[in-house]
């Protein structure tokens, strides 16, 4: 059975991607900081059919987290398929670049950035032992420059100095990472789901977690034959959904 861990799955587009690749027959570990918490919403989805479906505690932000949840995925199924870095925080607002703490800056890289490089470095030997392996980081439209430069893009007066630049590092270590596995069987890209309503924005986003599940999915089971270090937007208007860096 192929095996999916994604990380901050314990609501809104995570969780919801956890459902949608439980449907597809795929054993879901969902990551929550407080595996209470998890196991509580893994009890309501087995109760609305939801199946495949393992809560497993891990804070991305803590190494000895990290590693035990790897142990415990090495335990019960001795390889890891699919890894999508998906926990993510927006910071204190406003974060404009003149006011911003640095401490406040740093706490948001401490997740968005080093977290995923701290479960993507330990979960990647897992990985090499699958056919197929995958890895997703979530990204953010705001992460790209070449948009953030451009006074007709649609979101261009939306700038925040912690989020933005923490998803801007996430896209170029992506590259490398992607660059580093080229003549591997891996494929490694950033995904950004779109401007979607979810807690994360106070439901200010057009887009639906349904369809920011699906773009994601669409994306990560992806065949040998697809691109690797890629950066797709649900937000970028053509059949590609290929995002400018």
């Amino acid at each position: 059975m192929t095996t999916v861990l994604i990380t901050g799955a314990n609501r809104s587009i995570g969780l919801e991607t956890a459902k949608q690749l439980s449907e597809k027959g795929l054993l879901v570990y969902l990551g929550s900081r407080d595996l209470a918490k998890g196991e509580a919403i893994v009890k309501e989805l087995n109760e609305q059919g939801f199946s495949n479906i393992k809560a497993i505690e891990i804070d991305v932000t803590n190494p000895e987290s990290i590693y035990a949840a790897k142990n415990i995925v090495e335990k019960e199924q001795g390889k890891l398929d699919i890894l999508i870095n998906n926990a993510g925080i927006l910071g204190t607002q406003p974060q404009t670049a003149t006011e911003t703490p640095v401490d406040n800056i740093k706490e948001v890289f401490e997740t968005n950035f080093f977290g995923v490089i701290n479960v993507t470095q330990a979960f990647l030997d897992l990985l090499k032992k699958s056919d197929k392996p995958r890895i997703s980081n979530i990204t953010s439209g705001l992460g790209s420059l070449t948009l953030h430069s451009d006074p007709s893009w649609k979101y261009y007066q939306v700038k925040a100095a912690a989020y933005g630049p923490s998803k801007t590092a996430l896209n170029a270590y992506t590259i490398v990472l992607a660059y580093e596995l080229k003549d591997s069987n891996f494929k490694v890209n950033v995904i950004d789901p779109g401007y979607t309503a979810t807690d994360f924005n106070h439901h200010s986003g057009p887009g639906s977690i349904e369809s920011a599940a699906s773009f994601i999915i669409k994306h990560t089971l992806i065949e040998d034959d697809a691109p690797t270090g890629q950066f797709y937007s649900n937000d970028i208007e053509d059949e590609t959904g290929i995002s400018p860096w």
